[in-house]
């Protein structure tokens, strides 16, 4: 599916892999609305055919507010890509106790239940626009990881709620078939996005270390890269793609 003179949503799309996918899709002709929280569109950089519109992504009445602003422009919504997630920490029994249940929680619900809620009010716009060659409406692209796989100790509310983005792939792809619609997702590795901003030089050497080969942390930009591929790629659908340089995590 061409990118050009088609609308785009891309959530977490102020920074890190959303900002770098909102970048490469207005790069090639899209008209781009990145979804993200008030504070992170506040310390967004300006990119010319990138729109930011404030949105939680838990909430359905903001995610449908910003799909009505979205298709009321004069470019079809064909293109989803969800990058907003957050990560945590924690034993399931850590030295404080049981697992902090509050976090585990709001880990699901805007990993999981986050994607899901863009997936599902996102595609019932796509699903109304004219068919395209083959049938085809548009494709939404979730954002997983591979902790969904190997999940290392601490952080058993990330991978779970990861597992789920994983598991909820291949059923949406068939449930949306009927409309036209792909749904394909992205499992990253260890990708040098702002999260790792504040660590040393010997830290990132020391995650750069355990990557078979290419020996060094993925790139926003290359996730990018995959997720505009994936869009113009007509054929794949229902599966979830590894970028992690052969990675396979170690327990901790």
């Amino acid at each position: 599916m061409q990118i050009s003179d088609n609308a785009a949503i891309v959530t977490g799309g102020a920074s890190g892999l959303g900002g770098a996918t909102a970048r490469a899709l207005a790069a090639r002709g899209a008209k781009v609305f990145a979804l993200d929280l008030p504070k992170s569109i506040e310390n967004a950089e300006t990119v010319e055919g990138v729109t930011y519109l404030a949105a939680d992504v838990t909430s359905g009445e903001q995610v449908q507010a910003a799909v009505d602003t979205v298709t009321a422009g004069d470019a079809p919504l064909r293109i989803v890509v969800n990058c907003a997630g957050v990560g945590t920490a924690g034993r399931v029994v850590g030295k404080t106790g049981p697992h902090d249940l509050d976090v585990f929680r709001k880990v699901i619900e805007v990993n999981l239940i986050g994607t899901f809620n863009v997936l599902r009010l996102t595609a019932a716009a796509i699903a109304k626009t004219p068919e395209l060659e083959g049938g085809q409406r548009g494709v939404v692209v979730n954002t997983a990881s591979v902790a969904a796989y190997d999940g290392q100790i601490g952080q058993a509310a990330y991978a779970s709620s990861k597992g789920g983005v994983v598991g909820l792939t291949l059923p949406a792809a068939r449930d949306l078939s009927g409309s036209g619609i792909r749904v394909m997702t992205i499992a990253p590795g260890i990708i040098d996005t702002p999260m790792l901003a504040g660590v040393t030089e010997e830290f990132r050497a020391g995650l750069a270390s355990g990557v078979p080969f290419p020996k060094r942390l993925g790139l926003p930009a290359e996730y990018a890269q995959l997720a505009v591929a994936i869009v113009e790629h007509d054929y794949l659908n229902g599966e979830v793609i590894r970028m992690d340089g052969a990675l396979r995590m170690a327990p901790r």
